[in-house]
């Protein structure tokens, strides 16, 4: 009696119908192999250029209309005639640990100065010049002024408070920066031969910030900023470390720091874009747990409160319809919760987001909360398609060569192709 042979089964064109495990992935291409090329994906570039730039932009320009438009306010804000005193602040801070460079003097030289070390850091982070040491300026300066006095606050200061973070560890200025237009111009010198120029501005203003961070560890003495102090240690020993290798050992070495710097670079906007959803989550499941929000008055009561009516002709006549304001007060609840929920859905997302940001817009006009929603729109800003940011950034080059009457840069062919690259398109593609 013969045996049966275990041979698989065939299907209608000879094949097997049975195949190994790590080739039942989509396509049949080998799970290994995908993996290979995920992890060449997050460690071979940085993703989302132009969604980190326009983030830091509107982060950057947030926080240098807000230092303007209460310079003649800031000794009350955060000064030494403000009502929280600086004794105060130093009581409070030593049981919350907040870091704040005012609080290594009470003098009103001292105040000035960091106060306007604060809006030229933001005014440099604007245009991108040496973006990763003036991010590191940046923070220093939003966490100094709103540790201060943190009664002072709102919701978009704490979304500034967390972006002016997050900055330090990306790589923002990759495009629409003084930085990039720097690396392109010292590209076409290399493809044309000449030899590179030496920079001597960067190791400079580093050698300058490590004096300021070794006399601050030295002299400091606030409890709590040990945190911060060990943060920017390592920030300034690693930008040293690159000098180091780029300098004198730009083979692998070099590509190990690269590959560290992309994916912490990713590492970080897959935070920013966690946070963000995680501030319109909850946001809209604490509105709908408010009686004003679930019978769908809520936005009424804003709209006649004199602090929040600029415009007091336009919310008297928007709050007198009651239409209008159930289907704002329910739109605002709805868009909420919903957009954590279509970020893999491109077409979807991109609709709440426009719906978002007209939101703020709306928040801005009728509430009188510009700052606020600036930051809140930097923040939207992030989900951005690239194509859109692309074609915003082409319009504005056009409008800027026509206005200084200029010829366009020519775009080298390999930056060209890198631009036109998209970004995690399930999230900001």
């Amino acid at each position: 009696m013969n045996e049966p042979r275990n041979e698989p089964a065939n299907g209608p064109a000879g094949e097997p119908t049975h195949k190994p495990a790590a080739t039942r992935a989509r396509g049949g291409e080998p799970f290994d192999r995908r993996l290979a090329r995920a992890v060449q994906t997050v460690t071979g570039r940085s993703l989302g250029p132009y969604q980190s730039a326009i983030v830091r932009i509107g982060f950057s320009l947030t926080w240098l209309v807000f230092l303007l438009r209460e310079l003649p306010h800031r000794h009350e804000l955060y000064g030494p005639d403000g009502p929280w005193s600086w004794e105060m602040a130093r009581r409070l801070m030593s049981g919350n640990h907040a870091f704040t460079v005012l609080m290594w003097s009470d003098g009103r030289l001292w105040f000035e100065l960091v106060y306007g070390l604060a809006a030229l850091s933001a005014l440099l982070l604007l245009v991108g010049w040496r973006t990763r040491a003036v991010s590191v300026v940046f923070m220093v300066g939003v966490l100094s002024l709103q540790n201060r006095s943190v009664f002072v606050g709102d919701g978009g200061d704490n979304v500034l408070h967390l972006m002016a973070i997050y900055l330090v560890l990306t790589r923002c200025g990759q495009v629409w920066s003084l930085d990039a237009r720097r690396a392109a111009r010292e590209a076409r010198a290399a493809q044309a031969g000449e030899p590179p120029r030496r920079d001597l501005v960067g190791p400079l203003l580093w050698t300058v910030l490590g004096g300021f961070l070794l006399a601050a560890t030295w002299f400091s003495e606030v409890t709590g900023e040990w945190w911060l102090l060990v943060l920017l240690w390592v920030l300034w020993l690693g930008n040293a470390l690159w000098w180091v290798v780029c300098r004198y050992a730009p083979g692998e070495p070099r590509t190990l720091l690269d590959a560290l710097a992309h994916l912490t670079h990713n590492a970080v906007l897959v935070v920013i874009m966690a946070e963000v959803c995680l501030i319109y989550a909850t946001a809209g499941w604490y509105k709908i747990q408010g009686s004003r929000w679930q019978d769908g008055t809520a936005l009424f009561y804003p709209l006649n409160l004199d602090y929040f009516t600029p415009w007091p002709a336009l919310s008297e006549l928007l709050g007198a319809s009651g239409i209008m304001v159930m289907v704002l007060s329910y739109g605002t609840v709805i868009v909420q919760i919903a957009f954590p929920f279509t970020l893999f859905n491109r077409k979807v997302k991109n609709v709440l987001l426009v719906a978002m940001m007209l939101e703020h817009a709306g928040i801005a006009v009728l509430l009188g909360l510009p700052v606020f929603s600036l930051a809140m729109i930097s923040a939207d800003a992030v989900f951005l398609p690239t194509a859109f940011l692309v074609a915003l950034g082409a319009r504005a080059a056009r409008g800027r060569d026509r206005l200084l009457k200029r010829t366009p840069v020519q775009t080298l062919p390999d930056q060209r192709r890198a631009d036109e690259e998209p970004g995690p398109r399930t999230l900001v593609g």
